[in-house]
């Protein structure tokens, strides 16, 4: 190793160990990780991107409702900050996000492009790095409990140096990079099961082999990051129009082929939800339980494996995305695969 690039290590883990991003939690409260500072809203801009900005809320007033989960038990992360985000980001790229019309174009909403970006900073771009915090915290939880759930993050088309998608942040690489340093972990399995390829987390981690990436995606849709894919280790395309029983078919077939080619110590899970049937963007046909039963696959996977799991909720383009995240966390809490009570 040159001495730069030693110089370079040494900074990184610099900035991992002096970060607040991880904090002790009280066993009072379970590893669900979410703040009220996630939700994006502003003079109704959000609305003009089908994304729903206000999903993560309503998956825990849900979870709440159904009386599954205590609003006291909730875990509110810490904002990224610079030195945290720089872990993965370089001071160019995070410089970028100073002009409004380079954020306009991450978010894929033209008209934030017009405003002030000390507003933009505020009402999109802060939610954003509360959400990262959420997705770096979650990886110590599901150390310490056994699994963790972010409900939020999985910005898995931003890399180090590119955003895009509505993904400003690269929250996943940054939870690896930390569990790397923090939690003593070498080996991590990503299992990206939102209906768009993961091009973020794929150029972040190409050529790394202590990171094993499980894709199932629809080749027909957005990114089309064909250099991208050369960086997956298990590909499964999934046509548009792709039902449930060849969907989940599929994934346990994927499951089985990757417990047997790799042996991580935690799996990123990305659960986005926009697979569902009807999502403008996913193009696929699965129902919501299809959804439902594909959560538990990959909890139950990891079960049987003794792998802590962090899950974040990633996309999902329709109204009822958040009752379906819901419904599938209230069937993992019933089928013991978590533990959404303290009680």
């Amino acid at each position: 190793m040159s001495s730069s690039s030693s110089n370079d290590a040494e900074a990184l883990r610099s900035r991992i160990l002096s970060s607040k991003l991880y904090f002790d939690v009280p066993l009072s409260k379970v590893p669900l990780i979410y703040s009220n500072s996630y939700d994006i809203a502003f003079l109704g801009i959000e609305k003009l991107h089908p994304f729903d900005s206000s999903k993560w809320g309503r998956i825990c007033q849900f979870l709440i409702s159904f009386g599954i989960l205590d609003k006291r038990c909730i875990v509110e992360p810490l904002e990224a900050s610079k030195d945290d985000l720089l872990v993965v980001h370089s001071e160019s790229y995070l410089t970028s996000l100073k002009d409004s019309s380079n954020v306009a174009k991450i978010v894929e909403v033209p008209p934030v492009a017009l405003l002030p970006n000390c507003l933009v900073q505020q009402k999109v771009l802060f939610p954003l790095r509360k959400q990262v915090g959420g997705t770096v915290l979650a990886a110590k939880l599901a150390k310490e409990r056994g699994w963790a759930i972010n409900v939020g993050g999985g910005f898995h088309h931003c890399s180090a140096e590119r955003g895009g998608g509505f993904c400003a942040y690269a929250d996943i690489s940054l939870c690896i990079h930390f569990a790397f340093v923090r939690l003593n972990i070498s080996r991590v399995m990503i299992i990206d099961l939102d209906a768009h390829q993961g091009n973020g987390h794929e150029m972040d981690f190409r050529n790394d082999s202590r990171v094993y990436i499980l894709d199932m995606y629809n080749p027909g849709i957005y990114p089309f990051d064909y250099e991208a894919r050369n960086y997956i280790n298990q590909k499964v395309e999934v046509k548009s129009g792709t039902l449930t029983e060849e969907y989940l078919q599929k994934l346990d077939k994927a499951l089985q082929v990757a417990g047997n080619r790799f042996d991580p110590e935690l799996i990123v899970y990305n659960a986005g939800t926009d697979i569902l049937d009807g999502d403008p963007l996913g193009r696929l046909k699965i129902s919501p339980e299809g959804i439902v039963q594909r959560d538990e696959k990959v909890f139950q996977f990891a079960r049987e494996k003794h792998i802590p799991i962090v899950m974040l909720t990633s996309g999902g383009y329709m109204k009822s995305s958040a009752g379906v995240i819901a419904d599938s966390i209230v069937n993992l809490s019933k089928k013991c695969l978590i533990q959404t009570s303290q009680g």
